[in-house]
């Protein structure tokens, strides 16, 4: 990861600290950190720090650009530069630091290197050939990855899922909607369907190809995705309507025609107020290469518009290129608003004036995809990037309203009104499970995961403990409390979905720590007692998955392997969740102490703190992400807190 993350020193051994002692130096380490996260503020008040994910984006980028004949430019080399950084030295591309090589990030990492004329025969080359035939070949990559195979004429379309558009004809009332997929799978599903009923491909000469990843005949028949053995079952009731759809397509007609428009139609109506579809990177590169099928000029205003949301997603060092998967900008100042309210900082201070006026300008004011569910409900809340007005997201306005009421900048009577909105909004936002979902409500229609393109784990958007916890904080903020039905229902949702253990999995965040964290900061804000069993079993758990050295940590493979719940480095955003969720539980033990001295040993000269793994989740044991800020707020936001309760005094 040479370019793009830090080594970590080695975990010091815990010392002793004397109370008087650890709180000068965690006032010293509060002020160095407030310090630093107000020199990083905007001009115009808002935050917003480096997104990182793994090398599938560069990789496709890279492919992008190949369908585009235009693999030869400077930030395809530089981003396959980038790329050859993050090679496991065993062969093959993981999809986080630590993790195993993945057969898709590699497959995808090889022919991109391979596009831009690195030698098959070099060792980095050969060691990723044979990870990919130890991890089954090429054929075993994931759906959308055959996808940019079928593009550059490595696979055929006939052995990708189908995605019809005439899914957009479908009634309301039909089980297979999509109404009743994700928003991020609906914004991949529709340009997607396009490319799928337009099959565009450019084809490369032999020299340039990939057959040499593939165990078998590439071209010969498969089904898109396994079957099961199974007579009946959903994955192979959804594989024989793929067959029959592509039966059926050459025949469609004027069904198709009227499918295509469909499709084209809620596409560009999307592009409105939006740095591209969904403002995702999945989309955006689906929405260059639909234009493209639908013959837009690559010198067109709608095609310029297109390209430049994805160069607007790059960050360039030295001789490298990287991408990343969209812009934090309102989460990031959210949180870096609460973050100094921790510190004091209030409305009529510059800092927070000028961020409350930045996100007051990025309330959301038009309808988006969640009016189908919620067609009475007036438009409010607030979407994660710089402009994504169809999808605005429970967590980011939750922590929106927690930043405005924490600061008191929601006193203002423009601001009680955007704050009126925004409850009613997250409110009628809950799930009947009594949960939060991200984007969407009810969207639980299990069946849905086995349709054949479903493997990117994002199918549905069900409510998840952590973002339930995190609307709940933020109603209290504005006075509800348990014995309100809101709450009570929240409340249901959070006992149900405890584990046995007494953590509780994070669905945004690397991952029991993260979960467990939200939800007892949660608990408390709505009033419940810290000696409730469940409060207790949660703190007993942070105490056991404390490592010696004081701080806290969580490998992304807990996601596949739950018995790595809190085991993984240490980290200072992990550590900070840790012992936030212990003082909401009212702990003031050495274990709280020991976590505060591993925080304030570990900060930098600049003021932050180092961290080199991973420690949020985009789609789990799919998709992670590195926040770069999540290693500044969250721990200032910890030692400030810890100030605040008089926790080490």
């Amino acid at each position: 990861m040479t370019g793009r993350t830090v080594q970590l020193d080695p975990p010091a051994k815990t010392r002793g600290v004397e109370s008087p002692v650890l709180t000068m130096r965690v006032q010293e380490s509060v002020r160095k950190g407030e310090a630093y996260l107000l020199d990083l503020q905007r001009p115009d008040g808002h935050w917003c720090g480096e997104l990182e994910g793994d090398t599938i984006l560069e990789s496709e980028y890279v492919l992008l650009m190949a369908f585009l004949g235009r693999e030869g430019e400077d930030d395809c080399r530089r981003a396959c530069r980038s790329i050859e950084d993050q090679a496991l030295p065993t062969g093959g591309w993981s999809i986080y630091p630590g993790g195993p090589a993945d057969i898709s990030a590699t497959v995808k990492a090889y022919f991109s290197l391979k596009l831009v004329g690195r030698n098959v025969n070099d060792p980095l080359m050969q060691r990723a050939r044979e990870t990919v035939h130890s991890l089954g070949g090429a054929r075993k990559s994931n759906s959308f990855t055959r996808f940019y195979l079928a593009l550059l004429g490595q696979f055929p379309y006939e052995s990708c899922p189908s995605v019809p558009p005439e899914l957009m004809l479908l009634p309301r009332w039909f089980p297979v909607h999509l109404g009743e997929m994700s928003s991020w799978t609906r914004t991949i599903v529709v340009p997607l369907s396009i490319v799928s009923a337009c099959r565009p491909v450019r084809q490369l000469p032999d020299s340039r190809g990939i057959r040499e990843l593939f165990i078998d005949d590439p071209f010969a028949q498969a089904w898109p995705a396994p079957p099961t053995r199974k007579w009946f079952s959903w994955t192979n009731f959804f594989l024989g309507v793929d067959w029959l759809v592509k039966k059926v397509e050459p025949h469609l007609g004027f069904i198709r025609r009227r499918a295509l428009s469909a499709s084209i139609a809620w596409m560009r109506s999307r592009f409105v107020d939006s740095d591209g579809l969904g403002a995702i990177f999945p989309p955006m590169i689906y929405t260059v290469i639909a234009l493209r099928c639908l013959g837009v000029a690559d010198d067109s205003e709608e095609m310029c518009w297109a390209l430049r949301q994805i160069e607007d997603l790059k960050v360039r060092d030295r001789n490298l290129t990287w991408l990343q998967p969209c812009l934090s900008p309102v989460w990031d100042t959210a949180l870096s608003m609460n973050a100094l309210a921790e510190c004091g900082h209030q409305a009529g201070g510059m800092a927070v004036d000028s961020a409350t006026e930045w996100l007051a300008d990025r309330e959301v004011r038009i309808r988006g995809d969640w009016t189908d569910r919620l067609p009475g409900i007036e438009p409010a809340g607030w979407y994660f990037e710089y402009r994504n007005a169809f999808y605005p997201d429970t967590d980011d306005t939750a922590m929106v309203l927690m930043a405005l009421a924490r600061t008191g900048a929601s006193d203002s009577e423009q601001e009680r009104l955007r704050v009126r909105r925004a409850l009613r909004w997250l409110v009628a936002m809950q799930n009947c499970d009594g949960g939060w979902a991200a984007f969407d409500r009810n969207i639980v229609r299990d069946f849905l995961t086995k349709v054949p393109f479903a493997d990117h784990n994002a199918m549905l958007d069900p409510s998840c403990p952590d973002i339930t916890a995190r609307v709940l904080e933020a109603l209290a903020e504005f006075g509800m409390r348990i014995g309100d039905p809101v709450c009570d229902k929240g409340l249901a949702f959070l006992r149900q979905t405890q584990e046995p253990g007494g953590a509780w999995i994070g669905r945004w965040g690397v991952n029991y720590l993260y979960g467990t964290w939200q939800v007892l900061v949660g608990l408390e804000a709505i009033g419940i007692d810290a000696n409730d069993s469940m409060v207790r079993k949660a703190v007993d758990w942070l105490h056991s998955v404390q490592q010696p050295c004081g701080g806290w940590g969580e490998t992304c493979a807990s996601y596949d392997d739950p018995s790595l719940a809190g085991i993984g480095e240490p980290t200072a955003s992990q550590t900070a969740w840790a012992l936030m969720g212990l003082m909401a539980a009212g702990d003031r033990s050495d274990a709280v102490r020991n976590g505060i001295s591993w925080l304030v040993d570990r900060q930098n000269s600049s003021g932050g703190w180092d961290e080199g793994p991973f420690t949020g989740t985009g789609f789990p044991k799919v998709f992670y992400l590195k926040y770069h800020y999540y290693r500044i707020y969250f721990p200032l936001m910890a030692l400030a807190r810890a100030r605040r309760l008089g926790v080490v005094t």
